[in-house]
């Protein structure tokens, strides 16, 4: 299901976690992510995406749902964005 990997950063460009993600296009940029490391994620707030193919995005993540019988227990997070791709 979440089979692309990814890296994802913080507003200020600070890696803080690799990402296994899916992602879905439409009118917007969307899709669902799972954090590899138990990393602080503040639901609602924006991040940057650094996609398997390198090009990176700039999305807002809310949590989507919890992992049943994971441990440590992992969110699965939705993230929205909008073209152009983020560049450095």
């Amino acid at each position: 299901m979440f089979t692309l990997k990814g890296k994802l950063y913080n507003e200020e460009e600070q890696f803080m976690t690799k990402v296994n993600y899916r992602l879905l296009e439409g009118y917007t940029l969307w899709g669902e992510l799972i954090p590899l490391e138990d990393k602080p994620i503040c639901d609602g707030s924006d991040y940057i995406i650094e996609l398997q193919n390198s090009r990176k995005i700039k999305c807002c993540l809310q949590v989507y749902s919890q992992r049943p019988m994971s441990i440590p227990a992992r969110h699965v997070y939705r993230f929205t964005g909008t073209y152009p791709v983020y560049i450095n």
